[in-house]
């Protein structure tokens, strides 16, 4: 194991649409973090290959760009962290080969992370939480999980797609879109907070995990087949979702017990969503956490960070031990420090 005191960490995050560049030190030091998106065709999801070549593309001028607002050299950068998954197959592979380009040409140690468990690390260390619930809601990704006997024991997750699928999916179907910004998710909630009616639909909670496919089904049917409102679909489809993923929350505190509630991926930044889960927050008397904004969705700086953590407990990964992990689980991971 590396016995460095201090570490200046480059992280390259290449999951799906974002490529991120991000430079921190083991103090928790942020130097830089920068980015670019792969924007799809108006109306398409992500198209991996496509998304992949725009990384390999930007990804000369982004690490450049990194170092300069760095203001630091190759030479200063003590370890190169990227993601290992789980993600898109293309996107992650070409992550890789640029973190392996750069740990072999400046002979700096390479390891490579759990995105996930990055972004439940980037979160914590940011907003001093110490043992909370974290809910992980993002385009990818829904789950809830506390930290139990070295692993992110994950209590409930999607058993199909993730929130911000169903909302991407429910806006492109019905026509919501943005002319400046491809992913629907901000305009979607500036929709669904002027609807004024409530429509039921399918509520779909198992236990601690949900399910969202039959719910945007419905919603969508409501638009096309019963003539609702956009608005008023929009605002059902919100509402039954996040009451849904605030239901689970609380199961999981009332479980748990715990005295925080963490928030994590891109969607902590809905708002509705934020007001919800303060009211149980209030109910339980424990602090709610949400991940700043500018790290709660897809970052370098996150993967910067959880590679000085994986690193300084075990050590760096040879070239050939770094093959990507497209379905790498979060609870698959020991955190050993």
């Amino acid at each position: 194991m590396p016995e460095e005191d201090f570490i200046i960490s480059l992280g390259i995050e290449s999951t799906a649409h974002t490529l991120g560049i991000g430079i921190i030190d083991s103090k928790g030091k942020e130097y830089s973090d920068v980015k670019s998106s792969y924007m799809p065709p108006f109306g398409e999801g992500i198209h991996p290959r496509e998304a992949a070549r725009h990384h390999s593309n930007k990804a000369s001028s982004l690490i450049e760009e990194a170092l300069k607002e760095a203001q630091l050299k190759p030479k200063d950068i003590t370890l190169i962290s990227f993601s290992r998954g789980p993600g898109m197959g293309p996107c992650l592979r070409t992550g890789a080969v640029i973190a392996r380009s750069l740990s072999g040409f400046y002979n700096i140690p390479l390891v490579g992370v759990n995105h996930v468990v990055s972004h439940i690390e980037i979160g914590k260390i940011l907003t001093k939480a110490k043992d909370p619930v974290i809910l992980m809601v993002s385009g990818g990704t829904t789950q809830i999980s506390s930290l139990v006997d070295d692993y992110y024991t994950i209590f409930g997750e999607t058993l199909d797609i993730s929130i911000g699928n169903c909302f991407d999916k429910f806006s492109r179907e019905v026509g919501i879109h943005d002319p400046n910004n491809p992913w629907p998710g901000p305009v979607f909630d500036k929709v669904a907070a002027k609807g004024t009616e409530y429509f039921e639909l399918p509520y779909s909670v198992k236990g601690m995990s949900v399910s969202f496919s039959g719910l945007l089904t419905a919603a969508i049917r409501l638009v096309k087949e019963e003539g609702v409102s956009i608005e008023n679909a929009a605002y059902s489809l919100q509402e039954t979702a996040l009451s849904m993923l605030t239901e689970i929350a609380e199961r999981a505190i009332a479980h748990t017990r715990a005295k925080e509630l963490l928030v994590v991926g891109g969607f902590a930044r809905n708002k509705r969503f934020q007001s919800m889960l303060q009211e149980i927050c209030e109910d339980w008397q424990l602090k709610m956490l949400i991940c700043p904004y500018r790290y709660a969705s897809d970052n370098g700086t996150m993967i910067a960070w959880g590679g000085i953590l994986q690193y300084k407990a075990a050590g760096s990964l040879k070239p050939e031990e770094s093959l990507v992990l497209p379905d790498w689980r979060s609870d698959d991971v020991k955190i050993i420090w």
